[in-house]
């Protein structure tokens, strides 16, 4: 099993006509998803490796019954293309473009609040249910299908941390990237929530990094409600307080959301954390043998 993607979604790429939106489109052919329409508007009636571009989300989802969206649009087109697919009524949207006004975030999550409709970033580099369905542009080679789930706000650490996964000779059942903005679609406690229901996972592991305190509000979550191991990774133990380091959410103000902080938390609520990837991947290891 799997969650979020799987060997019947049916994929509509937002943006498939420019450079990353075709090239990623190949890349997710290739893995076995199933894209079954592309999006551009003025460029209907094209072709991107054989898939059938429109001009619109919504003639995309009525010809061709795409019930996930994935966006490859620059960041100042990305949020009327966010609202475009809400109101296709595709019920997952992947967006991985950077940059989105945090105040557009807050409308857009509001917006979804009585639809049914998740949104997985901005900001993020996708998912992976493994052996089934690639949304996104992480790089399918590492993954191997298995038993363990992945959420991850960094997504070269998740490249990391699941090819050490995967060399252990463990697999994955899902991977995704959450993003690592200040507001998000789909957090943590969400995505825990989903594998604590999936038969097929039998652990998972939160790749975290700095600024924020959903790391922590997940370990609480994890505490009360788990009922399988989770393991950790925070990133950016040695960052400098009020500098931002990589992604838009991850700064330190003062004592709050240092790696420190989020790393006790964990040891707290039960989660046993890593100081390497490698680390992790032996720790998940051990628990499941």
């Amino acid at each position: 099993m799997s969650i979020l993607v799987n060997n019947d979604t049916k994929l509509v790429v937002q943006g498939i006509t420019g450079r990353d939106g075709s090239f990623h489109t190949g890349q997710m052919l290739k893995y076995g998803t199933k894209v079954v329409a592309g999006v551009t508007p003025g460029k209907g009636g094209q072709k991107v490796e054989g898939v059938p571009v429109f001009n619109s989300v919504e003639q995309a989802v009525k010809k061709t019954g795409a019930n996930t969206a994935i966006l490859f649009v620059p960041a100042k087109f990305s949020v009327g293309a966010v609202y475009e697919a809400i109101d296709a009524g595709v019920k997952l949207i992947v967006c991985i473009s950077e940059g989105i006004p945090t105040i557009d975030m807050i409308k857009i999550m509001a917006y979804l609040e009585d639809k049914d409709c998740r949104l997985v970033g901005p900001n993020s580099p996708g998912i992976v249910s493994s052996g089934q369905a690639k949304v996104g542009i992480l790089p399918g080679h590492i993954f191997k299908p298995g038993r363990v789930g992945v959420i991850s706000r960094s997504g070269t650490l998740t490249y990391e941390i699941v090819d050490h996964i995967t060399k252990s000779g463990l697999g994955q059942s899902t991977c995704i990237g959450i993003g690592g903005d200040p507001v998000i679609g789909t957090k943590f406690i969400d995505c825990l929530d989903l594998f604590n229901q999936d038969g097929a996972t039998e652990a998972v592991v939160v790749v975290g990094e700095i600024g924020g305190r959903d790391e922590q509000d997940a370990a609480q979550w994890v505490k009360k409600n788990m009922k399988k191991p989770v393991f950790g990774f925070i990133a950016g133990k040695t960052a400098p307080a009020d500098k931002r380091m990589g992604h838009a959410g991850a700064i330190i103000s003062g004592t709050a959301g240092t790696a420190a902080e989020k790393i006790e938390v964990f040891k707290k609520c039960g989660i046993e954390v890593g100081e390497t990837p490698a680390e992790v991947a032996g720790l998940v290891k051990r628990a499941l043998s």
